[in-house]
């Protein structure tokens, strides 16, 4: 197979209202994609997505935008197997605010190992308050779990059963019909 690194790209080049799309696909049938909007806000574009190894570096390309979305993402919205942003989804994520990952870190995680500052809700769980398999933190409901206020198969502290009670009825408040 011959470097493609050493010779010129012939990208296929397609402008359209909303943005422009880069694709190149490689002879042994792999391909590549890049899409990248027009509009911008805060001088990144309003939407950045990246698929496959850019043939002009060999690596991937890390989609940056307000929602990026990409194997490697980075934006305020980022969607991506490895991804960072105010909101995060992916396989490993940190969200400033929220992420929902497989591996999470953010004020609120979601995921199979959450590692919440406020609420981690998952298997592997940190947070002020942690719901999991496992969990730590200051209010905890888990069947194993470490903290201050614990409510496990094993104990249920008053405050922790007050706390997630109360959590409960915020929850069901936010429903249908109410």
């Amino acid at each position: 197979m011959r470097n493609m690194l050493l010779e010129k790209v012939e990208y296929k080049i397609e402008e359209t209202p909303r943005g422009v799309w880069r694709r190149f696909a490689y002879p042994d049938g792999r391909y590549f994609a890049e899409f990248r909007s027009n509009t911008e806000v805060f001088g990144m574009p309003l939407l950045h997505y990246t698929r496959g190894i850019c043939p002009e570096t060999g690596r991937r390309v890390v989609a940056r935008g307000f929602v990026a979305v990409g194997r490697l993402a980075v934006g305020v919205i980022a969607i991506g197997q490895a991804s960072a942003g105010v909101i995060a989804f992916g396989q490993a994520s940190i969200g400033i605010v929220l992420s929902l990952a497989q591996a999470g870190a953010g004020l609120l995680a979601v995921g199979q190992l959450a590692a919440g500052v406020l609420l981690g809700l998952g298997q592997f769980a940190t947070g002020i308050t942690a719901i999991g398999q496992l969990a730590a933190g200051q209010y905890v409901l888990a069947q194993l779990g470490f903290g201050q206020y614990l409510w496990t198969p094993d104990r249920a502290d008053p405050l922790a059963v007050q706390h997630f009670q109360a959590l409960w009825d915020a929850i069901r408040d936010l429903g249908p019909g109410r």
